[in-house]
C-alpha cells in the first residue's frame, strides 16, 4: 500500500469503466484523486465511493474537448491538493461505423475528444508540472492505436495520434522531470465497446469468439488496466518514459 502516497492525481473519464477503476486503484494506494467526467453525476459517484472506502477524492464535471474546461480542472486539482503529480488521460469515445458513411459530426467528436482532448489536458498540466519540478502523464490509447479492426477507422486514427503524442511529450520533457507513457488496452469489458460489438453481431457473439482475436480467451477487466496505470504513475516506473505498453491478452502478438 501507499505506492503513490500523497500524490495529487487527475483522472479523466473517471465516471465509469477504466477511468473509474484507475481512480479507485490510485486512491487505494494513497493518491488524492480528482475524478473528472463530462457526466458530473457519475464523477461524483466515483469520488463518493472512494471517500466511503477511506480514500481522498473530489469530482469535477468537464468536457475535455474544451481547452478552457481542461485548464479549469487542472487548476482545481492544484487548489484542492497543492500540486499536480499525475494526469491520466483516459476519457474517450468510440463511434464505430462504415468509414465513407460517417458524418462530419462523428469525425469532429472523435478527434475533438480522443486526440484534441488529450492534447488540451496535457498542455494544461505541463506548466504546473514544470513549476513543481516534475510530474507524470499516463495516456490511455488502445490496441487500435497500433492495429485497426473493421468499423474503427476514426477511432484507430484518434488513438494512433495519442501514441505519437505520448512519444513527443516524453522527448520534449525528459530532462525536466516529466514522464509520459501510454497504455494500449485490448478488448476490455466496458460500455465504450458495446456499439462496436453490435456491428459485429452483438456482445454475446463477440465474447463467444473472443479467443479468435484475443488469445487469452476473455475480455480484460477495467481493474487490470488500472493496475498497470498505477505502476506507471509510481516511482517503480522511474526509468520509463515514451513507452507504449499493450495490455491486450496477446492480440498484437499474432
Amino acid at each position: 500500500m501507499g505506492r503513490i502516497e500523497g500524490k495529487a492525481c487527475v483522472v479523466t473519464g473517471a465516471g465509469s469503466g477504466i477511468g473509474k477503476a484507475i481512480a479507485e486503484r490510485f486512491a487505494e494506494e494513497g493518491g488524492r484523486v480528482l475524478c473528472v467526467d463530462v457526466n458530473g453525476e457519475t464523477a461524483t459517484q466515483t469520488a463518493e465511493g472512494i471517500e466511503a472506502a477511506g480514500g481522498t477524492a473530489a469530482s469535477f464535471s468537464a468536457d475535455i474537448s474544451d481547452d478552457q474546461q481542461a485548464q479549469a480542472f487542472i487548476e482545481q486539482c492544484v487548489a484542492l491538493y497543492g500540486s499536480l503529480d499525475v494526469l491520466v488521460n483516459n476519457a474517450g469515445v468510440n463511434l464505430p461505423g462504415t468509414f465513407h458513411e460517417v458524418s462530419n459530426e462523428e469525425i469532429d467528436r472523435t478527434i475533438d475528444i480522443n486526440l484534441k482532448g488529450t492534447i488540451y489536458c496535457s498542455r494544461a498540466a505541463i506548466p504546473q508540472m514544470l513549476k513543481q519540478g516534475g510530474g507524470n502523464i499516463v495516456n490511455i490509447s488502445s490496441v487500435n492505436g497500433l492495429v485497426s479492426e473493421p468499423f474503427l477507422c476514426l477511432y484507430s486514427a484518434s488513438k494512433g495520434g495519442i501514441v505519437m503524442l505520448t512519444r513527443g511529450i516524453a522527448l520534449d520533457y525528459a530532462k525536466q522531470g516529466i514522464r509520459c507513457n501510454c497504455i494500449c488496452p485490448g478488448w476490455v469489458d466496458t460500455p465504450i465497446n458495446y456499439a462496436h460489438a453490435d456491428l459485429l453481431g452483438g456482445i454475446e457473439k463477440v465474447y463467444a469468439s473472443v479467443d479468435q482475436f484475443q488469445p487469452i480467451g476473455r475480455p480484460g477487466e477495467p481493474r487490470e488496466i488500472a493496475h498497470l496505470a498505477l505502476f506507471l504513475a509510481s516511482d517503480e516506473a522511474s526509468l520509463m518514459t515514451g513507452s507504449i505498453i499493450t495490455a491486450d491478452g496477446g492480440m498484437t502478438a499474432q
